[in-house]
Formats: structure tokens, sequence, C-alpha cells
């Protein structure tokens, strides 16, 4: 099929997809409007507050790292986040609330987000990913036993580093959490499109982040017009249906906060995304997977995939939960990572990372 049909066809299952889209939020307005008014829980939550005076980790290219530390900082144990694609390092704000009291807590935000500098395009690959968190490795953490905690994309960037530098497992990182995340296949799975429509529109995304980019002044203003759609999209992709207007709008900042243009610049990484392989150096280390069964991005079934071929690991199955159970779920999130931090420091023989 060429370019071009498949580009038209593309467009009429688009086309199709955003009509039912748009019944489903006409039809639930009115819904949406009751659950911002609702109970809140995390009303008076500080929401993204918990910061440290952070540190520049410079890298290749002029793109700089912001890195902050927190916890208990005597801690034998460092244990490093890695967010997901579009968010920040403030997408752990439970984590980083509950867990300071286990260990010494590194986050940073990846390149082309948060607080860090702007990557040019071709450097936004999983690939170069691992190779950051090399970086912050070696700037902040260059000695003693050290657990990594990646969500979503965060967690394809640990099993980038894993595949790329296999030396580090079981000397220096004696622990990793797979949380909501994927070692590929992703190109059948857009945006959680599943089946038919999915392989009819994944052959065009190339295309379409191409225009995307040409067109990212005036679909940045776009995407800030029309609240109610946002809030139904970031919570139907992100969280349960009865989840806290709170963490939805918190959610919204994020991604608000994360460019068009930047956006687009990760898509190809996705499609191309394959770490399987890696897995596999991941094998003499305690492992957590961790997954919401009603998770649309990165569905359960990658996890399962994880841990038929870890079947040491710990596997967490979150009734209920969609992508961002380290929100929604974080009770039971925190829960698993303080049995992985325990496992892991069961014996390591720490190494020190080059600078």
């Amino acid at each position: 099929m060429s370019t071009r049909r498949r580009l038209g066809v593309a467009a009429l299952a688009t086309g199709a997809a955003s009509a039912a889209i748009a019944g489903v939020i006409a039809v639930e307005h009115r819904a949406i409007g009751r659950a911002r008014k609702g109970p809140d829980p995390y009303a008076d939550e500080p929401l993204g507050s918990l910061h440290t005076p952070g540190t520049e980790v410079a890298l290749e290219g002029d793109v700089t790292l912001h890195v902050e530390i927190d916890g208990d900082r005597d801690s034998p144990l460092t244990v490093v986040f890695a967010h997901g694609y579009a968010l920040s390092m403030d997408s752990f704000h439970f984590q980083r609330r509950d867990l300071g009291g286990d260990a010494r807590l590194v986050f940073y935000d990846q390149r082309s987000h948060g607080r860090s500098g702007r990557s040019a395009r071709a450097d936004c690959t999983i690939e170069q990913l691992g190779e950051d968190l090399y970086s912050v490795l070696a700037a902040v953490a260059p000695s003693g036993p050290v657990v990594l905690v990646g969500h979503s994309m965060g967690g394809m960037t640990v099993l980038s580093l894993a595949g790329r530098h296999p030396e580090l497992v079981g000397d220096r990182v004696v622990g990793v959490a797979l949380l909501s995340t994927s070692t590929g296949d992703l190109a059948k799975q857009v945006l959680g499109v599943p089946g038919w429509l999915s392989r009819l529109v994944n052959p065009a995304v190339p295309q379409v982040a191409k225009v995307v980019r040409s067109r990212a002044a005036t679909l940045e203003r776009n995407r800030k017009i029309g609240s109610d759609v946002a809030y139904l999209f970031t919570r139907h992709f992100s969280f349960a249906a009865d989840a806290p207007p709170s963490l939805v709008h918190f959610m919204e900042r994020m991604l608000t906060a994360t460019s068009v243009e930047v956006m687009s610049d990760f898509f190809d990484a996705f499609l191309s995304h394959d770490a399987v392989e890696a897995l596999s150096v991941l094998s003499d280390v305690p492992v957590l997977i961790s997954c919401g069964d009603r998770d649309l991005l990165t569905p359960l079934s990658h996890s399962e995939l994880m841990a038929a071929m870890l079947p040491d690991a710990e596997l967490q199955i979150l009734s209920g939960a969609n992508h961002m159970a380290i929100l929604e779920r974080y009770p039971a999130v925190n829960a698993a990572l303080r049995r992985l931090f325990e496992r892991a420091l069961g014996g390591s023989s720490p190494q020190a990372i080059a600078g």
C-alpha cells in the first residue's frame, strides 16, 4: 500500500475514532462537570511542590539534566527514579513524599522534559535516554548499591541502560522496578487503540509526527482550548474513571508543560523500541514489575511478558488501575517498592562507576 493511501486510510480511521470520541465527550460533558466538583481526598495535597536545590548534569550536545536529591542521604542505598513521557520528576510525588526514610532518593527530568535542557530531535531516542541515566549515576551516585525505578518511558530508559551497560547490573545496580512500562512492540498500540485500527494508523505515525512538528505552534495554542476535552483525555488514558479531580489536573499541568514539538520528537523512539534482550541482564537481581490491569498505554500483557521472562520477579497487578498507578494507587506501589529495597540490600558487592 502506498504512503499516500496509508495516510488516507489512517485519516479515515482516525476521523472515525475522533467522531466516536466526540460522541463520548458529549455524553460525558455533564459527568465531567460533576467530577470536577466532587469529593477530592487530595484537594489539599501540594502536588508537584516537593523540591530540593538541584544540580545540573552536563551532557554532550549542550544539554543539561536537572537532578535533585532527597531522602536519607546517609542511607547505604540510593534509588534513582526515571519518569515517563511528557511528564517530569513531579510524577513521583507520592514516592518522594513517603519513601525518603527508606533510602537516598535521586530524581531527574529526562532531556527536553521538566527543568532539563532541550535536546536535538535526533537525540530523542530510548538509547540516548539510557546513556543519560548512566551520566546521572556517574554524577550523583558514583558508588554504592543502586536501585533503578522507571515508570513508562522511564522503564524503557532503565532497560536501555541495562542492555548497553550490563556490567553495572549486579555490581552497582542491585534492584530494578519497571512500573507501567514495556520492552517494546508499542507499534501495535498507539494511544491505547487496539486491533485493526492501530494497524492502520501506525504506518502513518512518522508522517503524522512530521506534520505535528510543522504545525506545533498552532497545535500548542489550540490544545489550551476546550478544557473538558483535555480533562477527559487525561483521565481516560491515565486514571480510573473515578480518579480524584486534583490528580487529573496535576497530570494536565505536567502534560501542558511539555510542548507539542517535544512530544512529537519522541514518537519514532516508541515505535522502534525493543528491549526484550535486555531483560536477561536483570535475571540475577531483584525486579519489581508493576502495572494496572486497565493500563491503556502500556497494557498489562506487556508486563506479563516481562514477568514470564523473569520468573523470579515480583509481578504486581493493580486491579482497576490505569497508566498512572504511581499516583492513583501509590500506597500499593510504595509498599512493593519497599519490598524491592529490602530484597536489593540482601546482598551486593558494589563497585564504582566511572565518571
